[in-house]
């Protein structure tokens, strides 16, 4: 009757739609769950490193998407969160956590998965710095509950789960329903990038061909010329004088010597429409707009303006993609220094263009409103 009361227990929110095999004794893995190999990794640097375009469109939108500043629910903590996200190592290397976003981004977007660790000074009172860890060396797996991916590091001995696992933060691009497997950017991009690199390697060849001209050189000799292949060896000797001098140098002969470029009866090959098919490929499932990467397909200005805010649109949700990471980082670094505040991340002005016409648009509203309201006041007064 007067016994200790029993503390209630949390109950976790189970997911009743997956089957669960217990393995390892601790992680659950699913019949449909795949991991990201190291091979499919190499796949999209090479594609990056190949095909300039894909490894410029991703430069962009890292570039594109700005800056940040974070607003705490406690003002108390405000100058404390402000100085965090300025002055926190980012890889040993960087300053602020701008650079370990960009280069979280990076990853996200090449490979559809990125993870990051925050790195706790000695006494615990802060988070000292911020790594972007490198996905050959971690796997992103499903915990006790697909609701909690647990990050693992592979080991010698195999693969085992972080032991802080609060210190360690993960983001899928695009998750697949099922699994802890996010979608690359240039996931469905290698066999059009086969095609782009063919239709280069094919030009590369030809202009060796063309572009360095050989000659046939032929040599018909008369019926009553006695000397005829003595003449024909000294005119491939002259020719060859001619040819390989570093200064310009006449060629004569006589009899009936004929002279012509290798291949000049043939054409090269028009790739200007395959190519601008293959790119419109790629730019479609980048989302960047062609003027942006420097091509020039005679696009109108409004059609400039509408694929701007196609763009705005997708540097959104890019930006909404990396924000639970930012706030998890800043919200540990204020707990660790005692405050038990929110965090609300500001994000830039995309462009000023965007700034100027929604002021304009605002501008045009106004008018519009003060329009009516006059019109409205004039029908009372008649009225």
């Amino acid at each position: 009757m007067f016994g200790r009361k029993k503390r209630p227990q949390t109950v976790k929110a189970a997911v009743q739609t997956v089957p669960k095999i217990r393995q390892n004794g601790r992680l659950y893995d699913f019949s449909n769950t795949v991991y990201q190999s190291k091979l499919e990794r190499s796949l999209y640097d090479s594609m990056r490193e190949s095909v300039p375009i894909i490894d410029a469109a991703i430069e962009k939108i890292i570039r594109l998407i700005g800056g940040f500043t974070v607003e705490t629910t406690e003002s108390v903590c405000q100058k404390t969160a402000d100085d965090f996200v300025r002055n926190v190592r980012a890889n040993g290397t960087e300053l602020g956590l701008d650079a370990f976003v960009f280069g979280y981004l990076n990853n996200l977007l090449t490979y559809g998965e990125a993870v990051g660790e925050m790195i706790p000074d000695r006494r615990k009172s802060g988070v000292a710095a911020v790594y972007n860890a490198s996905l050959d060396d971690v796997e992103i797996r499903s915990g006790s509950s697909p609701l909690e991916p647990v990050v693992c590091v592979n080991e010698v001995d195999g693969v085992k789960p972080v032991v802080n696992q609060k210190f360690v933060i993960c983001s899928l691009l695009n998750q697949k329903p099922g699994t802890v497997r996010g979608k690359s950017l240039i996931s469905g991009l290698p066999f059009v990038s086969e095609i782009l690199l063919k239709i280069f390697g094919s030009v590369k060849n030809n202009w060796e061909r063309a572009g360095d001209v050989r000659f046939a050189v032929t040599y018909t000799p008369s019926d009553n010329e006695v000397f005829s292949e003595e003449s024909a060896r000294q005119i491939a000797d002259e020719w060859k004088k001619a040819i390989r001098s570093d200064s310009v140098c006449d060629f004569v002969s006589v009899g009936n010597v004929s002279i012509k470029a290798i291949g000049a009866e043939s054409q090269i090959p028009d790739c200007e429409v395959p190519l601008r098919a293959v790119l419109e490929q790629i730019l479609s499932k980048l989302g960047i707009p062609p003027f942006l990467l420097g091509i020039s397909w005679s696009s109108t200005e409004r059609m400039s303006e509408q694929q701007a805010d196609i763009l705005t649109s997708e540097l959104e949700y890019y930006r909404r993609a990396v924000e639970p990471a930012i706030r998890k980082i800043v919200e540990m670094h204020l707990r660790l220094r005692g405050f038990d505040s929110g965090v609300r991340v500001v994000w830039d002005d995309i462009n000023l263009q965007d700034t100027v016409e929604l002021s304009q648009a605002r501008l045009n509203n106004a008018r519009a409103l003060q329009i009516e309201k006059e019109v409205g006041w004039e029908e009372k007064d008649e009225t």
